[in-house]
C-alpha cells in the first residue's frame, strides 16, 4: 500500500506563519502557471496539482485556527 505525503505544514504555525506559507504557494503556483504558458510543457505537471492542494491545507489549517481564536474571544 502507498504511504501519503505528509505535507511541509504542521498545526503548530501561527496565523501569521501560515498566510506567508500561503503567500508562497500562491507565487510557486504562478510560476509554474507562467512556465506552462510559455513552454506549453512542464516537466513535472505534478507540482501544479501538489501545490495547490498544499495550498488548500494551509487555507484549511488557517480557517481552523481563525475560527478557534474567535471562539476563545467571544468566551
Amino acid at each position: 500500500m502507498a504511504t501519503k505525503k505528509k505535507t511541509k505544514l504542521e498545526n503548530d504555525h501561527s496565523v501569521k506563519s501560515l498566510k506567508e506559507a500561503i503567500a508562497q504557494f500562491d507565487r510557486e503556483i504562478f510560476v509554474i502557471r507562467n512556465e506552462l504558458a510559455w513552454n506549453r510543457k512542464l516537466e513535472k505537471p505534478h507540482r501544479l496539482r501538489e501545490k495547490r492542494k498544499e495550498k488548500a491545507r494551509a487555507l484549511t489549517m488557517l480557517t481552523m485556527k481563525e475560527r478557534s481564536q474567535a471562539k476563545v474571544k467571544e468566551a
